[in-house]
């Protein structure tokens, strides 16, 4: 069926369009319907001139507007005049697609939900296809364009303009947030680190039975030296919290960071805690056990070391290596799964008539089957039986095969991140 004897052609105005040799007559009222569109913009010109700079040609006895594009992509574009909905050309590149669909100025969101995702994963593989052939070409020059966030991060001093104390808040920003800035930062930044690794050995000293003590009614007791540790600690990140809120260049995008909320619910409990153990001056069940509830968040202090992927090239690129190679770490996970789901179940029907194996239940098995699988092997349930022993070597086998698999395509990539990161750490420190 042809385009145009869709359109009822007794009713409206219409424009003749000539696409590489294909001609169709468009009704007006249709390309209304998109007026952000190339040819909708078209209905808007009032001059050849403004006709000439959305088309390639016009004979204005015909009232024909050519355009030296696909014609076969054409007809999709008149579909979606139709429909409301763009799809997928089969045998397209993704990257022809994707300039077509701008140069008839159909945006990226129109397109169907059956073709959206597919659309997706092939202009993700392009654009990995043509990072890894820029890294291989020039390191330092792919690593300026795509993976920005590879690099230490900027002291955005073009965020604090116009802003009050402007220069003193940046200069202070920048020595919190860089330590390689100067010599003061890097004493900031070792002080903070020190207080962070104090505070997590005197949580584990904490738990020490050696360093508990015991009031005259042989109740536990904070340890004062530790308790005066712990205030210290607090006093310490709380300063620094409140300090770097307020010399940040934006308030809003510091507390939706990730570390800054770890940083500040490393904060809070102790807080909360104090303030539960203030208002219960008669022992009170529920309100102690709130404060052993929130007690437990301050261990969230730990992340706090995750403040070494700043300053630390191999832990930016391992991070990026990771969030880059999802689908092959889900992969890995989903190969995982499906292998110790089967080997549980199959260890299960060999030892559970034997009773000397320890291997009872499934979800036993589970336990046995994930430590075979990933190599680790405790010892703590082992088969039995003959059947057993040949189930679990080639569960290990399995296991070890899984585990390989995807880890060529990981290490590949950490290596490239890597690469590129000590080339944009070098071209840092000599301007």
């Amino acid at each position: 069926m042809v385009y145009g004897q869709m359109f009822p052609q007794s009713h409206g105005r219409y424009m003749n369009v000539n696409v590489g040799g294909f001609k169709q007559r468009l009704d007006h009222t249709v390309l209304q319907r998109f007026p952000h569109t190339r040819l909708g913009r078209l209905l808007c010109c009032s001059s050849t001139e403004s006709i000439l700079e959305l088309c390639d040609d016009f004979t204005s006895a015909e009232t024909e507007y050519y355009f030296d594009r696909n014609p076969q992509f054409f007809c999709y574009v008149l579909n979606f005049y139709l429909t409301g909905r763009m799809h997928l050309v089969e045998g397209l590149c993704v990257v022809s697609y994707f300039q077509e669909i701008e140069y008839w100025g159909i945006k990226e969101g129109q397109l169907d939900s059956c073709c959206n995702n597919k659309f997706l994963e092939l202009l993700e593989k392009v654009e990995e296809k043509q990072w890894d052939q820029r890294s291989d070409e020039d390191p330092l020059q792919s690593g300026a364009s795509s993976f920005e966030d590879l690099s230490t991060l900027d002291d955005g001093s073009a965020l604090f303009q116009g802003s009050w104390c402007a220069d003193t808040r940046r200069q202070v920003w920048v020595r919190l947030e860089n330590p390689g800035f100067s010599a003061s930062a890097k004493v900031m930044a070792i002080a903070s680190l020190s207080v962070v690794l104090f505070s997590i050995v005197a949580m584990c000293v904490h738990s020490m039975p050696e360093f508990h003590q015991l009031d005259q009614d042989e109740k536990d007791v904070e340890n004062p030296a530790l308790t005066f540790f712990e205030y210290f600690c607090i006093f310490f990140f709380s300063v620094e919290f409140v300090l770097r809120l307020a010399v940040a260049p934006s308030a809003k995008s510091f507390m939706c960071s990730p570390l800054n909320l770890i940083d500040l619910l490393a904060i809070v409990p102790f807080y909360v805690t104090a303030v539960c153990d203030w208002t219960s001056k008669q022992e009170n069940p529920e309100l102690e056990n709130v404060g052993k509830v929130v007690q437990i968040l301050r261990l969230m202090r730990v992340f706090r070391i995750f403040k070494l992927a700043r300053h630390s090239a191999g832990l930016r690129s391992l991070g990026a290596t990771l969030r880059h190679s999802s689908r092959d770490v889900g992969q890995l996970v989903l190969f995982l799964s499906v292998g110790i789901s089967m080997f549980s179940a199959l260890i299960f029907f060999a030892e559970n008539e034997s009773k000397e194996s320890e291997l009872e239940t499934i979800p036993i098995g589970w336990w046995w089957a994930t430590i075979s699988m990933t190599t680790v092997g405790y010892g703590d349930t082992f088969p039995v039986t003959v059947a057993g022993k040949l189930i679990a070597t080639v569960c290990i086998l399995c296991g070890l095969l899984i585990v390989a698999l995807p880890i060529t395509n990981i290490f590949n990539k950490f290596s490239k991140f890597y690469q590129r990161q000590k080339l944009l750490d070098q071209k840092r420190n000599n301007q």
